[in-house]
């Protein structure tokens, strides 16, 4: 079997009502920090993601700059990050990376696609 190419990565940084100004202001931060693409910022729970979330997509090239800064600078906030292969389930399930609290994903998405 070949090894999946990874196409780049996405970040999600979640919150909840309480801490929304938290991430409102990280996010702000990030847009400032680096040449990046920002995603919507979801208050409430869209796809796989438990929690209200942003995306973060991350260039190869970016990855250890953004990924440890985020780690720096992630405050009380949890940041989902994983590789996009096109291997979705995979990407979500075995390829993650948290930083600060993990919590599970809805994998159920993914695997009920592949039944369709």
């Amino acid at each position: 079997m070949e090894t999946p190419q990874i196409k780049d990565w996405h970040a999600h940084v979640y919150f909840d009502p309480a801490t929304r100004d938290a991430a409102w202001a990280l996010r702000e931060r990030i847009e400032k920090q680096f040449d990046i693409v920002m995603g919507r910022f979801h208050e409430k729970p869209v796809g796989p993601h438990p929690m209200f979330s942003y995306q973060v997509t991350v260039r190869n090239d970016q990855f250890a700059p953004v990924v440890s800064w985020l780690t720096l600078n992630h405050g009380d906030l949890t940041v989902f990050i994983h590789p996009n292969t096109g291997q979705d389930l995979e990407d979500h399930r075995d390829r993650a990376v948290w930083i600060g609290k993990s919590m599970p994903l809805v994998l159920s998405l993914f695997t009920d696609q592949k039944k369709d």
